[in-house]
């Protein structure tokens, strides 16, 4: 089983890998309605001209990731698997944990888009600021973690619930 989620695995985030760096091609764009702003248009959707058509790309019907781009910001939204109620109260408190440390990761948005689990919002000042490569490899090691991270966590909920239940039925 392992070997079968490896192997899915590598052309998923190769082809994450691949769009991100294709969509991280930004520049800086002024505001068309207010003098001297400079807001993300993946956000503020104020011209469509602006905006790319957005890319979704699906491991299996639960992991997927969303990436909207627009000429001045990307915004890249991940469904991580949650393939039982476990994993879905773990991803939901672990997501609320990063989003509440929002501040301390630059590129991670405070509210996850409609449908997805967390969400970065990238632009042209990050990709001025930092290296494009180091902000695709953060994605995508954040991908690849994020998966290990649940999986170890349910085994040890596990793992403590077995001990738990032992417990309890040793008193009758």
């Amino acid at each position: 089983m392992n070997f079968d989620k490896t192997a899915t695995l590598r052309p998923y985030l190769s082809a994450v890998r691949a769009t991100l760096q294709a969509a991280l091609c930004l520049e800086n764009f002024s505001s068309q309605v207010v003098e001297r702003h400079n807001k993300p248009e993946v956000e503020v959707r104020s011209s469509k001209e602006l905006l790319l058509q957005p890319v979704t790309i699906s491991r299996n019907e639960k992991e997927k990731v969303l990436i909207e781009g627009s000429i001045n910001s990307v915004r890249v939204s991940i469904a991580v698997k949650q393939a039982d109620e476990i994993e879905k109260i773990l991803c939901h408190k672990f997501m609320r944990f990063m989003m509440m440390r929002a501040e301390n990761f630059f590129i991670l948005r405070r509210k996850p888009v409609e449908g997805y689990d967390i969400s970065f919002l990238i632009t042209n000042f990050h990709t001025e600021q930092m290296y494009k490569h180091k902000l695709v490899d953060f994605v995508i090691h954040f991908m690849e973690e994020i998966d290990k991270e649940i999986s170890e966590m349910k085994l040890s909920v596990n793992a403590r619930a077995r001990i738990v239940a032992e417990e309890f039925l040793k008193n009758f």
